[in-house]
């Protein structure tokens, strides 16, 4: 009994751990991103932010991406979405800047994208919004909080420095490096000058796809250890030598009266081999 008991709590454990093991990637791939988080100084870039859904019961309806303005880009555009208008707000800079060796007092501040009437980025989808910016700073980093607006009204900011050790707060501000290096477990790709991609419609996330696929191969191999632990510990056990001719191949124990017993399974859905 003692050992039934230590092979579930074992198999158990082992179904803990797989979900432990999948809970962190699945709070980290849903975060709000931009993509690629490094660039160059002096060139334009095309960056894409990647909008996620969090929410089980309401959609993405807004985004607003801000820019920093102490070391702002020079100029910001859009690349069009269907079903969304975006505007890009400038600003007067707090204080003029030098950029390319001429004076900057106005700069791009903030873009945002509004989704149409009856549009929105439902739950289980992401949206992708590219924009191509420049003159990118000399600078360490750029900053650029993001704020999520659904469908039920709720607002989620992502605006949270990550630290150097790359151990994402709940809320990371998309964040783009430039001299300064990305965290030491991030992954990211160098920025090129490229034209900017089409922008893809609202989509169920391919990573989100394999994420689902790895859950259900870890989740059918937890259940497998638990019906293999099972089976073993009810496999019926072999006759105790000087057993009758009549015994069924249960172990049985001698009572003091000359009869037997057959052992009973612990959870009480057998009679042990009778």
């Amino acid at each position: 009994m003692k050992i039934r008991r230590s092979l579930a709590a074992a198999a158990a454990s082992a179904v803990a751990a797989v979900a432990l093991s999948i809970a962190a990637p699945l709070a980290a791939s849903a975060h709000v991103r931009v993509n690629p988080d490094q660039a160059t100084p002096g060139s334009y870039a095309v960056l894409t932010f990647r909008v996620p859904t969090e929410s089980a019961t309401a959609g993405t309806v807004k985004l607003e991406v801000d820019f920093p303005t102490d070391t702002p880009f020079t100029s910001v555009s859009y690349q069009p979405v269907a079903g969304w208008s975006a505007q890009v707000t400038t600003s007067t800079l707090p204080k003029p800047v030098k950029i390319s060796g001429a004076t900057v007092t106005e700069a791009p501040s903030k873009i945002v994208w509004t989704a149409d009437p009856g549009v929105q980025v439902k739950p289980g989808q992401f949206q992708e919004f590219a924009i191509s910016a420049g003159i990118v700073p000399d600078t360490g980093k750029m900053l650029m909080p993001a704020t999520q607006t659904y469908s039920d009204g709720t607002v989620v900011k992502w605006d949270q420095k990550t630290p150097a050790s790359g151990q994402e707060p709940e809320h990371p501000a998309p964040t783009l490096y430039i001299n300064d290096a990305p965290p030491s477990d991030g992954t990211p790709t160098i920025v090129s000058s490229s034209a900017a991609p089409v922008a893809s419609p609202a989509a169920t996330s391919t990573d989100a796809a394999a994420i689902g696929i790895a859950i259900g191969g870890l989740v059918l191999g937890a259940i497998a250890l638990v019906v293999a632990v099972l089976g073993l510990v009810r496999r019926p056990r072999s006759a105790v030598t000087g057993a009758g001719p009549g015994s069924t191949g249960a172990a049985r124990s001698k009572q003091p009266g000359g009869g037997s017993s057959a052992g009973a399974g612990t959870s009480g859905t057998g009679t042990g081999g009778d």
